[in-house]
C-alpha cells in the first residue's frame, strides 16, 4: 500500500497554510469524536464540529478553537465570507465571527440540533432538531419561527436553489417539502420509506434529491414527484453522512461500517467504494473546493483527508489506533471500565484538557463543580458532593441522570459492584497527584 504521507503547501496569504491537494492528511487536536465537517469555499479551510464541545477552524493543520457550546457540537456550515454557524446538543445555534472567534448565540429549540443549512441568499439559517421542529433563524437578528409537522426528530434540512422551498428528513421515515415563506402552509410529504432518514442532499437545479437512511438505503429521487432515479443501497447500515461536489458531479455517502461510497451523478454509477475507517462510523463528510480531496470524521478524534482519485491505494484510517490508550487485552478490568465508560469525555492528566468533560486528575477529595476553567452545569456548580469512593460508586450505580439530575453527564451505569470497585481502584492510581 502507498505510504501515508502528511503534506502541507505553504501559501503566504493571510497566514493560511492550505492542505496539499493530492496527499493523505490528518488534522489532530480535537478532544473527542468529530461529528460535523465543512470546507470554506474560498480558502479551502476545514471547519469541524466535535463531541468536545468545540468548533475548529483549521489553518493547515493548526486549529483555532471557537468555544461557546455547552455540549457536543454536531453540525457546522459556512455563513457568507466572514462567518460560520454551528449547532449542537445544547439546543443552541451559534453564529461565529471567523476573525474574532466571537459567537452570537441563538436559542429556541427544545431538543438537540442535528443539522443546519443556509439559504442561497444568505439571509436565513434552517435548523433540524430532535424536538421534531425546523427552526428558521434570520441571520440579521430577530425572533426565529418554527415549522412543525414531522412525527419524530428532524434530522436534516436543505433549501431549494431558488430559495422558495425547504426540504426536510426525519426519524419518522419521511421526506417533506415546505413552502417555508408562507406562514401556516402545511408540508407536502414527498415519500415515506419506512425507516428513519438521516441525511439529504439536493442536486444542481434541484433536479434530484439524495437521501441516506437508518436501514442502509442510499437512494436518489425526483423532488417534484418522489419517483426513484437511482438506488445505491448496499448491505451496510446506517447511512450517516452525505456530501456533494457539483463541479465534479461527485456524491459521497458514509456509513456505520466505516465505508465511503463515491457516486458519479453524471451517469449514476458507483465510482469508488472503500473502507475509510478501520473502526467506527463515518459521521461527517466534505469535499475540498476543487473536489480533489474528501475529508471525513468519526469516532476518532482525528479528521482524515484522502485524494479522491487515489482512494483505493490507502489502508483504512486509524488501523494502528485503539479504542483505548492501549490494547484492551493488556488492561486490568478497572482500566477497561474507565476506557469504555469515561474516556471519551474525561482525561486523567493535569489540566487543561480538550475533552468534553473536566479532567479527573486529582479527583479524589475534590468538591464537584470546582475545577477552574471548566463551565459546569448549574446543578454541579457549587454542589455539595465531594468525590470519594462512595460518591463515585453511587454515581455509576444509580446513573448520572438520577444521582445528579440536570447535569451534563450522559447516562452511564456500571451495574456490577465488582466492576465499579475495580474502576474506582484504577482511578485512585491513575488520578493521584503528588502527595495524594
Amino acid at each position: 500500500m502507498r505510504v501515508l504521507v502528511l503534506g502541507l503547501w505553504l501559501m503566504g496569504l493571510a497566514g493560511v497554510y492550505p492542505l496539499a491537494a493530492q496527499e493523505f492528511t490528518t488534522l489532530k487536536g480535537h478532544g473527542g469524536p468529530v461529528m460535523g465537517l465543512s470546507v470554506l469555499p474560498g480558502s479551502g479551510q476545514v471547519v469541524s464540529a466535535s463531541f468536545d464541545n468545540s468548533v475548529g477552524l483549521w489553518q493547515g493543520r493548526a486549529p483555532r478553537w471557537f468555544e461557546g457550546h455547552a455540549a457536543a457540537v454536531v453540525t457546522v456550515e459556512p455563513l457568507g465570507e466572514h462567518r460560520v454557524v454551528s449547532g449542537g446538543d445544547d439546543f443552541a445555534v451559534i453564529i461565529w465571527d471567523r476573525a474574532t472567534g466571537e459567537g452570537q448565540r441563538r436559542e429556541g429549540h427544545q431538543g438537540k440540533i442535528a443539522a443546519l443549512d443556509v439559504s442561497p441568499d444568505g439571509d436565513w439559517i434552517a435548523s433540524a432538531s430532535w424536538d421534531g421542529s425546523i427552526g428558521l433563524w434570520p441571520v440579521a437578528g430577530g425572533e426565529a419561527r418554527f415549522l412543525k409537522g414531522h412525527d419524530a426528530a428532524v434530522t436534516d434540512v436543505a433549501f431549494s436553489e431558488d430559495n422558495s422551498l425547504l426540504y426536510s428528513s426525519s426519524a419518522d421515515g419521511t421526506l417533506r417539502e415546505w413552502q417555508w415563506r408562507e406562514f401556516g402552509a402545511p408540508p407536502r410529504e414527498l415519500l415515506n420509506q419506512g425507516f428513519g432518514i438521516n441525511r439529504i442532499v439536493l442536486g444542481p437545479g434541484d433536479a434530484w434529491l439524495a437521501y441516506g437512511a437508518v436501514d442502509g438505503a442510499t437512494r436518489v429521487v425526483d423532488p417534484k414527484t418522489g419517483q426513484e432515479i437511482a438506488d445505491f443501497t448496499l448491505d451496510r447500515r446506517p447511512v450517516l453522512s452525505l456530501a456533494f461536489h457539483a463541479e465534479t458531479a461527485q456524491l459521497a455517502a458514509g456509513d456505520g461500517h466505516g465505508y465511503i461510497m463515491v457516486i458519479d451523478t453524471d451517469d449514476w454509477h458507483i465510482a469508488r467504494d472503500f473502507q475509510a475507517m478501520a473502526r467506527g462510523p463515518v459521521w461527517a463528510l466534505e469535499f475540498s473546493p476543487d473536489g480533489g480531496m474528501i475529508y471525513a470524521g468519526g469516532l476518532s478524534e482525528v479528521i482524515f483527508g484522502w485524494p479522491v482519485d487515489l482512494l483505493d491505494d490507502y489502508d483504512p484510517a486509524g488501523a494502528v489506533e485503539h479504542s483505548f490508550l492501549r490494547p484492551a487485552e493488556e488492561m486490568d478490568n478497572g482500566e477497561r471500565q474507565f476506557m469504555r465508560k469515561c474516556s471519551i469525555c474525561h482525561a486523567l492528566t493535569p489540566p487543561p484538557s480538550r475533552k468534553a468533560g473536566p479532567t479527573l486528575h486529582g479527583i479524589f477529595g475534590r468538591r464537584a463543580g470546582t475545577l477552574p476553567g471548566y463551565a459546569y452545569s448549574d446543578m454541579l456548580d457549587g454542589a455539595d458532593i465531594v468525590w470519594s469512593e462512595q460518591t463515585i460508586d453511587a454515581l455509576f450505580d444509580l446513573g448520572p441522570d438520577h444521582y445528579i439530575p440536570g447535569s451534563k453527564m450522559p447516562m452511564q451505569r456500571i451495574t456490577a459492584p465488582e466492576d465499579r470497585q475495580d474502576m474506582i481502584d484504577y482511578l485512585r492510581r491513575a488520578t493521584a497527584t503528588e502527595g495524594n
